[in-house]
């Protein structure tokens, strides 16, 4: 197949309010101002961008990196660019992270890699649930997501092994295996984070490594070499293990092997790494490795990630040990406030379901994103103490609604009349129901309520606002889960309605 396509000109990476542009245009039009796409899509293509600039302008130091500045790092990423031109065609004879030793593996279509799209027996319920015809532009991100996002299942096929005696990819019997989740994704769907700036390019900046960053690093202590640049030969061979132990093999894990085709795509278990569970994570994963078990932040559509703020930002209390720790974060926080007035904590990803080995999103599952805009100066344990009062306050807030719901349906019925205390289905599921609309009310003023956690006098005014905008809400949500049209409805609704005086009055 002959070299065309090639990602540094050609258009296919999605941009906020502006659409597809090509890999040249992220590192020289500074009005590119947020990736696009799907929260996992955004994730993938962001780790790509950090590969590329890491491998073209990874600074010495701090001093090093802001000498160089954000236009600096994307002059020297356009010469990298332009150095390894050939190396970035999605087809030909090197197609871009793709190995066309599996083509002996089946053909599959390009829709039995979206967990959105319905493929086999599967029910389609709307028609955005249809696989529709994907152009070059669709199959290059397609190729990306797959390095480090690969859903497992059976969907991969496993019979083609490229590392002679390699046996990670057979079960015990010897056979072909299913595929194995991607190490991004992890068992349920981890959540990853890092920082925006004012630009695509300016984000990348943000959230580089430096080399002392690097050699601190405990999972990942070396640079490493892009993929594109030596591509392994197979799944256990030299440069499959540097890239196990190296950044560059954790932002493009090549966790998957594809080869695209003219029916759809050729795909099998590419390179294993290490997961949370053996000491190793993404970056810009969460993780708590300070337990006896490690423990991830994982994608929770009923929780969106702005309420995992005090979380993700957890190491900036000073004296501060052990809980989750996010390296993309903590690593870089420190030079970007220095740098910038005014910056983003990006947070998302996709939560899955899994039976018998086979991910793939059912149900509640979804894709998740927030971003919440933080201003330097305020950044510290005084700003981050008055978040976690703010959200423990609102957390109790909801526990009040929730239990309000459970009187008011209660004292309508003869149900659990036995003292138990536990709700039954169709009550706990009224009550599900009412705490989920109230913080999805709330998400709505996510950000002010972030922007009013400083200690000025404004600012405390501003919270007394939006506590009483919250309490407004869960009132609101009460009234509209409860009903108070009959006699015994306005008795029990009088009775079980809840009162919140306390939380507007807390200092």
């Amino acid at each position: 197949m002959e070299n065309r396509f090639n990602l540094i000109d050609e258009p296919w990476i999605p941009v906020a309010d502006i659409g597809r542009v090509s890999l040249k245009e992220i590192f020289s039009n500074p009005n590119l101002r947020a990736l696009g796409g799907n929260p996992v899509q955004k994730i993938a293509l962001t780790k790509l961008l950090l590969a590329i600039a890491q491998s073209a302008a990874t600074p010495q130091d701090d001093d090093d990196w802001k000498r160089m500045g954000w236009q600096g790092m994307a002059d020297k990423c356009l010469s990298y660019l332009h150095q390894w031109h050939d190396c970035f065609y999605l087809y030909g004879d090197k197609p871009f992270l793709q190995m066309p030793a599996i083509r002996a593996a089946e053909v599959k279509s390009l829709g039995v890699l979206s967990p959105e799209v319905s493929t086999g027996n599967t029910t389609v319920l709307t028609e955005t649930q249809q696989e529709r015809k994907a152009n070059d532009a669709d199959k290059a991100i397609t190729v990306i997501v797959q390095m480090g996002f690969g859903l497992s299942g059976k969907k991969t096929d496993n019979s083609v092994i490229l590392t002679a005696s390699y046996q990670g990819k057979q079960n015990d019997k010897g056979k072909p295996a299913s595929g194995k989740a991607g190490i991004a994704v992890g068992h349920m769907g981890l959540l990853h984070s890092f920082w925006l700036g004012d630009s695509v390019a300016h984000s990348v900046w943000l959230n580089l490594f430096t080399h002392e960053d690097i050699a601190d690093l405990m999972m990942y202590p070396t640079l490493g070499v892009a993929p594109w640049e030596q591509m392994p030969a197979g799944e256990d061979d030299d440069i499959a293990r540097a890239l196990q132990e190296s950044l560059i093999g954790r932002l493009v894990p090549m966790g998957k092997f594809c080869l695209l085709a003219d029916g759809g795509i050729h795909y099998t278990d590419g390179i294993a790494h290490a997961g949370y569970l053996e000491g190793k994570a993404d970056p810009t994963a969460s993780v708590d490795f300070a337990q006896k078990k490690p423990k991830a932040l994982w994608v929770n559509p009923d929780k969106r990630p702005w309420r995992e703020l005090t979380s993700l930002l957890q190491f900036i209390e000073q004296g501060k040990t052990g809980g989750v720790e996010t390296p993309q974060l903590k690593r870089t926080l420190k030079r970007v406030c220095r740098s910038t007035d005014q910056f983003a904590i990006w947070s998302g990803g996709l939560r899955v379901s899994s039976n018998a080995g086979e991910q793939y999103a059912s149900g509640t599952d979804d894709y998740v994103q927030s971003e919440i805009w933080l201003v330097s100066e305020l950044l510290g344990s005084l700003f981050l103490e008055q978040i976690k009062q703010e959200m423990a306050q609102l957390e109790a807030m909801q526990k009040l609604l929730w239990g309000a719901v459970v009187r008011y349906f209660r004292q309508l019925s003869d149900i659990d009349k036995s003292g138990s205390g536990k709700a039954q289905p169709f009550v706990a599921n009224q009550a599900e129901k009412a705490t989920g609309t109230f913080w999805q009310l709330c998400e709505r003023q996510s950000q002010a309520l972030i922007d009013a956690c400083d200690s000025t006098e404004e600012a405390k005014l501003q919270r007394l606002q939006l506590r009483k905008t919250f309490a407004a809400y869960a009132t609101q949500v009460f009234d509209q889960i409860c009903p108070n049209d009959s006699a015994r409805q306005m008795d029990a609704w009088a009775q079980a309605r809840p009162n919140f005086s306390k939380y507007l009055k807390a200092d």
